[in-house]
């Protein structure tokens, strides 16, 4: 019993040495070919990221995937594998924000994220209804499309259509509110002439 345990004590000191000494050498690996890429490194993720505020937690983020990494096996070229992690993680906020923003979505080739776009049915569908709206638009007084489109489309405040439009804000409210019932009731008698109750 007395030699198992001092033979394990032993295997659990080598272990700790090599730790430790392995643990030297990737801390030196990291200081010596990681650190001295944190300009460009940041330099990537301002270009290719919106939020300034949220690169130096980036580049940490980095950092800790990079470490990680490394603690199983060093990469080959220190650089391709911290630009290629940057980019990896770029593509996970990406997916996890679910919403692209304009500077990602300049460089989206780059980061080889596949856009989800519409299918073709979708696609015919949705010109299909906007052809719908665009007659039922037509079909409104001049004054009420012109006051709709400028609310709806333009996103244009009641003072703001007044201004453009010289008339008082109480006649905007008026025009908006008889262009969406006219509007809805032409696209509800359209949609009930196409699919007929049988």
């Amino acid at each position: 019993m007395t030699d198992t345990s001092e033979t394990d004590r032993k295997n659990v000191s080598v272990r700790c040495q090599d730790m430790t000494s392995r643990g030297t050498e990737l801390h030196g690996w990291f200081i010596r070919e990681v650190l001295p890429l944190e300009a460009a490194l940041t330099q990537f993720l301002q270009h290719n990221w919106r939020g300034q505020a949220n690169v130096a937690d980036m580049v940490q983020d980095v950092y800790v995937r990079v470490f990680e990494a490394a603690c199983k096996e060093l990469p080959e070229s220190t650089a391709a594998f911290v630009f290629a992690t940057a980019r990896h993680l770029l593509i996970d906020r990406v997916r996890h924000e679910k919403i692209i923003p304009l500077e990602a979505g300049e460089n989206l080739e780059a980061l080889n994220v596949a856009a989800e776009a519409p299918g073709a049915d979708d696609q015919v569908i949705a010109r299909e209804e906007l052809r719908r709206v665009q007659a039922a638009l037509d079909e409104l007084q001049p004054r009420s499309r012109e006051a709709f489109v400028l609310h709806h489309v333009e996103g244009c405040s009641r003072r703001e259509i007044a201004a453009r439009m010289g008339i008082s804000e109480k006649t905007v409210t008026w025009h908006l509110n008889t262009g969406v019932r006219l509007l809805a009731d032409i696209l509800y008698r359209n949609s009930a002439k196409r699919n007929p109750r049988r």
